[in-house]
C-alpha cells in the first residue's frame, strides 16, 4: 500500500512542466568575505490553462531550482482562454517591465521572446502576439506576463459582476474598425 502512494504522488508530481527562465549569481559582501548563492526563476504549467511562477535561493543551484519550483505550484492560477488565444488585449506591469499581450488569430503561433514565451507556452497559449516595453530584464518581464494573465477576463466572468447578458457585453466591446 505505501509504494502505491509514493508511485500516486510522483504522478502528481509530474502533472506539471517546468522550465528554468534564468539563473543569476548573487553575492553578499559579509565580515569574511563573499557569500556566493544561486537565485533561479522558474516557470511551471500544464500547458492547458494553469501556469505558476516562483523564483529560489540557495547556495548550490539545483536546491535554487526545485526551491523556485515548489514556490510556483504554490502560485499557480488558471488563465481564461477563447480557443487558443486570450479574450483581450491587456498590458502587464511589473515595476519598469511591460509586456503587451494581444490576442491573435489560430495558426498565428506564440510571437514573443524569451521569458514571455516561456511563461505563455506553460500556460498552453498557443496563438498570441506580444511586445515587450520597457525593461528588458528576464525576471520583470515574465512576473509582468504573469501580472498581464491575472488580470483577463472573459465576457462571462464580466458579465457576471455587472448582472448583464454576454450578448450585452460582447455588443458593448464591438468597435468599428475604418
Amino acid at each position: 500500500m505505501a509504494r502505491q502512494e509514493r508511485f500516486a504522488r510522483h504522478e502528481q508530481r509530474d502533472e506539471f512542466d517546468k522550465v528554468t527562465i534564468s539563473m543569476n549569481r548573487v553575492t553578499k559582501v559579509v565580515k569574511g568575505g563573499k557569500n556566493m548563492r544561486q537565485a533561479a526563476l522558474v516557470c511551471v504549467g500544464d500547458h492547458n490553462g494553469r501556469v505558476g511562477l516562483g523564483m529560489g535561493k540557495a547556495i548550490e543551484a539545483v536546491d535554487a531550482i526545485n526551491k523556485a519550483e515548489t514556490a510556483a505550484k504554490r502560485n499557480l492560477f488558471s488563465v481564461p482562454m477563447v480557443g487558443t488565444t486570450i479574450p483581450h488585449e491587456i498590458v502587464g506591469e511589473f515595476g519598469s517591465g511591460r509586456v503587451l499581450l494581444l490576442p491573435a488569430e489560430e495558426g498565428t503561433g506564440v510571437i514573443a521572446g524569451g521569458p514571455v514565451r516561456a511563461v505563455l507556452e506553460m500556460a498552453g497559449v498557443k496563438d498570441i502576439r506580444t511586445k515587450s516595453l520597457g525593461s528588458n530584464n528576464p525576471i520583470n518581464c515574465a512576473k509582468a506576463t504573469i501580472a498581464g494573465l491575472k488580470a483577463l477576463r472573459t465576457a462571462e466572468q464580466i458579465a457576471a459582476l455587472r448582472g448583464i447578458s454576454v450578448e450585452a457585453v460582447k455588443s458593448l466591446t464591438v468597435v468599428d474598425k475604418k
